[in-house]
């Protein structure tokens, strides 16, 4: 990890990262989930929970534009004093946490208007092909995990990290941090992928938001840094589980 990797993010713009149109192969095939529980039953995440991702899908998503980084906390302060809202804690060029829905929603129309785009929280299948690229691969870097190419539970720091701190974790585009430091909201609303299993739940009820977030904060397990892996705010304090997020745009 480099250290202060994340400080030359500038608040008064955003370095964006275009994606091109393209397949994602998304999800995990359903007769592979019995391997990815044993993979990770140290994480102590049941099998049913990984069902969630199934069936896999080869679909198409169109060419758009995400931030290289999440939002941090100085970025959110900009944000903060023009309208009127609480200025936000921790280091400035940490991502900010503990942000609702609704209220990263209002952060990218607001960031959109000042720059003249169209910005929006990313859907679900854009944020996976940022992460995952052309191929298959179950992280951002590749198919193996490695300790110290994210900031998760196993990195032992207990905390939120600079924004870009783990280069050598990027994604096959260059975005970085799309997995650990901060959960990230998507706009897509959880539902079941077509096909899906009849045990997968047509609603989560227990969620605090039932939007869907990608990639896993400091506080979680390597199974969350997958890129087929899809989780939720499941809890009220979005502080403590680490939930940020970070814009996308429609493709220029």
């Amino acid at each position: 990890m480099r250290a202060g990797a994340g400080a030359g993010v500038r608040v008064d713009q955003v370095e964006w990262i275009d994606v091109p149109a393209g397949p994602l192969r998304r999800g995990t095939p359903v007769d592979e989930i019995p391997a990815v529980a044993r993979r990770y039953e140290d994480t102590g995440v049941p099998a049913a929970w990984y069902l969630k991702e199934t069936p896999a899908a080869q679909i198409h998503v169109q060419a758009f534009r995400i931030a290289r980084t999440p939002v941090t906390v100085d970025q959110w302060a900009r944000f903060a004093a023009a309208t009127g809202r609480p200025a936000p804690q921790g280091s400035p060029d940490h991502p900010v946490i503990g942000i609702a829905w609704e209220e990263a929603t209002a952060y990218c129309r607001w960031l959109g208007e000042r720059l003249g785009l169209d910005v929006r929280l990313p859907t679900e299948d854009e944020w996976e092909r940022a992460a995952r690229g052309d191929d298959g691969r179950e992280f951002p870097w590749g198919d193996e995990y490695r300790t110290g190419l994210a900031n998760l539970v196993d990195l032992g720091v207990g905390t939120t990290t600079p924004v870009g701190s783990f280069p050598e974790g990027a994604s096959p585009f260059g975005v970085l941090d799309m997995a650990g430091n901060a959960d990230e909201w998507t706009s897509t609303r959880y539902a079941p992928y077509p096909g899906a299993p009849a045990e997968v739940p047509e609603t989560e009820d227990w969620a605090f938001d039932r939007h869907i977030t990608r990639g896993g904060a400091f506080r979680h397990d390597r199974d969350l840094a997958r890129c087929a892996r899809r989780h939720g705010a499941y809890e009220a304090d979005l502080s403590a589980i680490g939930v940020g997020f970070r814009p996308a745009a429609t493709a220029r």
